[in-house]
């Protein structure tokens, strides 16, 4: 990914995007550094914010993300260490009259996609995280990243792939970063993420503690900071509607489960940077999954 991360059991990687290997995509270190576009005191319209949200897809720059934020009234677009200063240029150029509506902030590393609840799952010679187990009524299943069914059909418990967990009913990638996994195999599928029971499924609030267990990472915490962010991670991968976290991720976290207690959030998608330094990354709302789907979780 690059937003996205995937790391092929080889150990060589056949994608520099963000097909993360595992649970969850890694997470840079996020520093702030808004651009002073325009006074604080100015006020933009909702039509003027849309316009400038439009805009940044249209500037189409991979290594960007972006959602409008209702407390300071502008779009926040973050961008990674590969977006140069002539590409934020072009993306205010793209706004034209609605620049001043944009926020610029960087944030170190390169966003790309991620490949049980949080156990590690093995497919096509990748590695990635087992997000929530689902059901409809007495058929079982998992959910994991979009991009991680992009590239396996069939998925396993072990890293030699002899041990079949299930296949593919579908995947939706890019726009969407969900796929649904139909249990095969004998393995047993409690509604856990690891010792952590969850029992329903629901949208994140900006601010809201929340928790990422990946089989790269294992469980880490951060913060929501946005909802509805959209995510360019180049190659015309991009996704819509995420939630952006101040959680740190790396490579074969993707799909994991992002949660808080009981209850689901999201599955991991993509970002930068890592779990030394911190980061920045993006969740596919898991609530979207199940409702695409029609499975429940619990």
């Amino acid at each position: 990914m690059r937003i996205k991360r995937t790391t092929p059991r080889s150990g060589i990687a056949r994608r520099t995007r963000l097909i993360a290997v595992a649970t969850g995509f890694a997470a840079a270190a996020a520093f702030a550094v808004p651009t002073a576009n325009a006074s604080t005191a100015q006020t933009f319209s909702a039509t003027q914010l849309s316009a400038a949200n439009s805009s940044v897809l249209k500037a189409d720059v991979p290594g960007t993300a972006w959602a409008v934020d209702s407390k300071t009234n502008r779009v926040v677009v973050t961008v990674d260490s590969t977006v140069s200063q002539a590409e934020i240029a072009k993306i205010k150029a793209q706004a034209g009259s609605a620049a001043g509506a944009l926020t610029i902030k960087h944030t170190a590393g390169q966003f790309k996609r991620l490949i049980t609840g949080g156990d590690a799952i093995y497919g096509g010679g990748y590695r990635c995280s087992l997000g929530f187990n689902v059901h409809s009524g007495s058929t079982y299943y998992f959910l994991t990243a979009g991009h991680c069914g992009e590239v396996a059909s069939t998925w396993y418990s072990n890293s030699g792939q002899s041990t079949v967990l299930g296949t593919n009913v579908s995947y939706s990638f890019p726009t969407n970063d969900f796929a649904l996994v139909r249990y095969t195999g004998s393995a047993t599928h409690p509604s856990t993420v690891g010792t952590q029971t969850i029992s329903s499924a629901a949208t994140p609030s900006v601010g809201t503690t929340v928790y990422r267990r990946g089989s790269t990472t294992g469980t880490h915490s951060g913060r929501v900071t946005a909802l509805n962010a959209t995510v360019n991670y180049g190659s015309g991968d991009v996704v819509y509607q995420m939630i952006q976290t101040t959680v740190c991720a790396e490579g074969g976290d993707s799909g994991g489960p992002l949660y808080s207690g009981t209850v689901a959030y999201g599955l991991t998608s993509g970002g930068s940077g890592n779990c030394t330094s911190g980061g920045t990354t993006f969740f596919q709302p898991v609530t979207e999954a199940l409702s695409y789907y029609g499975v429940s979780v619990g």
